[in-house]
């Protein structure tokens, strides 16, 4: 039925229902014709503008296309400074948003957790100390090692509470100690019990989760704690605890940059982007340690102060994983696989990437 139809129907439908309404002594035929004009012209308005419409959604199809490409699903620990950071302001967001990635922020309440998350496909990358890996990989869990920051040994130490009778690690043979099973703590345990002429099995492990460790050690169910920053740094603010030996000397204390093999396969310019705002942020945050322990410390649910005295202590400056770093961690395998902590022996070099991821700092 055409425009003009239309009209001319609805023309006698108004004639009839009110016929002195279009020869009332008010309304002329001279003045009826603009009222029917405005209402064709608004007619071709609208189908007019429903074109358009329909034309600017065609257009726009490919720039929706491209905003949903993908995503990229980062695993994270609270505990992780630099990654609280990046996800509160955005930045590896607008880092991603060119490529046509988003990004889906998945926490974790420690290492071990968060490689079992990798292993399944939940997430595809993600950020943990050194030992997780390594029984993830005698797990059969497939994950690259893909980057890691300067060793922080100082970020993990061997606590007890401050009145304790306990003043060498020698001294904890046949003592409770709680540590998170298969993180990164887990090796300097064994390094400093080692280097005091006691083994693993000299003391009784308790293994618990972060939140529950400081629990048990709080109460005194436990005589010591091994535990990272920064709940390192807040069992010392906050609950007085001293300090029985830290890292240094026995350990580097890497912290990994993990991915699932088939995702740095197939996007390594998202990787590489991931590492190239890691750095930008991981400078800022060193040059401006006070704003940026400001900007953490809610996040985390901690002090100030807790937070800065953790900053102090983790150097940030991803690379890609380098053939010293990863004969490093292969002798953390070892000494695990000797003291039958995992399985297997296996091989560090058969969880690296087929190149290394390239980076702006590296180009």
């Amino acid at each position: 039925m055409t425009q003009a139809h239309n009209a001319h129907h609805v023309h006698d439908t108004h004639t009839h229902a009110h016929p002195g309404f279009l020869h009332s002594d008010h309304v002329d035929g001279a003045d009826a014709a603009p009222w029917w004009h405005a209402v064709r012209n608004a007619s071709i308005a609208s189908v007019v503008l429903v074109a358009i419409a329909l034309v600017i959604s065609f257009l726009l199809l490919p720039v929706a296309k491209a905003q949903t490409k993908g995503e990229l699903r980062i695993g994270y620990q609270k505990a992780a400074s630099l990654l609280a950071l990046q996800k509160s302001q955005g930045t590896l967001e607008k880092k991603l948003a060119p490529l046509g990635f988003g990004v889906k922020w998945v926490e974790f309440p420690a290492g071990p957790q968060l490689l079992e998350g990798l292993n399944v496909g939940s997430i595809d990358v993600g950020y943990v100390g050194e030992a997780p890996p390594i029984f993830a990989q005698a797990a059969g869990a497939r994950f690259v090692y893909v980057g890691n920051d300067p060793a922080a040994p100082q970020a993990e130490a061997v606590v007890v509470p401050k009145d304790s009778a306990i003043r060498t690690v020698a001294d904890l043979k046949g003592k409770k100690v709680a540590l998170n099973k298969g993180s990164n703590v887990h090796y300097l345990l064994v390094k400093a019990l080692e280097k005091n002429g006691l083994k693993h099995s000299d003391v009784q492990p308790v293994f618990l989760a972060p939140a529950d460790a400081r629990a048990a050690f709080e109460r005194g169910a436990v005589d010591a704690w091994v535990i990272w920053d920064p709940f390192l740094a807040a069992a010392e603010k906050q609950i007085g605890a001293r300090l029985l030996v830290d890292g240094t000397g026995l350990v580097n204390n890497h912290q990994f940059y993990l991915a699932e093999r088939g995702f740095i396969e197939k996007h390594p310019q998202v990787i590489a982007a991931l590492f190239d705002d890691a750095v930008e942020r991981g400078r800022w945050l060193t040059a401006n340690l006070d704003e940026a322990a400001k900007l953490i410390a809610p996040l985390q649910g901690l002090d100030v102060e807790v937070v800065k005295l953790s900053l102090s202590r983790y150097p940030l400056n991803v690379a890609p994983v380098s053939a010293k770093v990863a004969a490093e961690q292969q002798k953390v395998a070892d000494v695990f696989h000797e003291l039958k902590l995992i399985p297997q022996a296996i091989k560090v070099a058969d969880a690296l990437p087929a190149k290394p991821i390239s980076t702006a700092a590296a180009r």
